[in-house]
């Protein structure tokens, strides 16, 4: 197993750590999940640029690193969900995405097609992030002076999902087979 994959199982190994972080700091701020929330995100974009300059992408790494991160931003989304931080319907839709998208992308590759990652799929993962971060840190520093910028940036993940998705889906109707989209 390569560097890039460890760190790829590494950041799996993060997200029960971070559950159980969060669990333990709530009530309150959650300063501590949070960072490694913020650490465990960060070690997508070390894999990502490790496997790239050393020539060392392979077929787990293609599987396991999305899957780690979809894993880790639906458990932080859902967790915020039951401390009533954000509704419900809003992590639905953005799961539901990242299913539609994630079996899409598997078709696509057995028909011998790769779908790579396009500009509004990366700002829309930028946007969940800092957005998940600001809830996480009970909207700081924003909330003294009355700012909702975790609300705001969920709103603009939210938005981001849905165009990246049907963007998508959109541009490569072709390995589906479907025309009149």
């Amino acid at each position: 197993m390569n560097l890039a994959n460890k760190i790829t199982l590494f950041r799996v190994f993060l997200v029960p750590i971070f559950i159980l972080v969060f669990y333990l700091e709530n009530p309150g701020p959650t300063y501590i999940s949070a960072a490694i929330f913020t650490f465990a995100a960060l070690t997508d974009t070390l894999d990502g640029y490790i496997a790239r300059s050393r020539n060392l992408v392979t077929n787990f790494g293609k599987f396991a690193d999305p899957l780690a991160d979809k894993v880790l931003t639906s458990a932080a989304l859902i967790l915020l969900v039951g401390v009533d931080k954000i509704p419900a319907w809003v992590v639905i839709v953005i799961i539901a995405r990242e299913f539609t998208i994630t079996g899409f992308r598997t078709i696509a590759a057995s028909e011998g097609i790769t779908i790579a990652a396009s500009n509004w799929g990366k700002l829309k993962t930028i946007s969940q992030l800092v957005a998940i971060i600001l809830l996480l840190i009970n909207n700081f520093p924003f909330r003294f002076i009355g700012f909702p910028a975790d609300i705001i940036m969920l709103y603009i993940a939210l938005i981001l999902t849905i165009v990246s998705g049907v963007d998508y889906l959109i541009k490569n109707k072709h390995a589906l087979k479907i025309e009149n989209i």
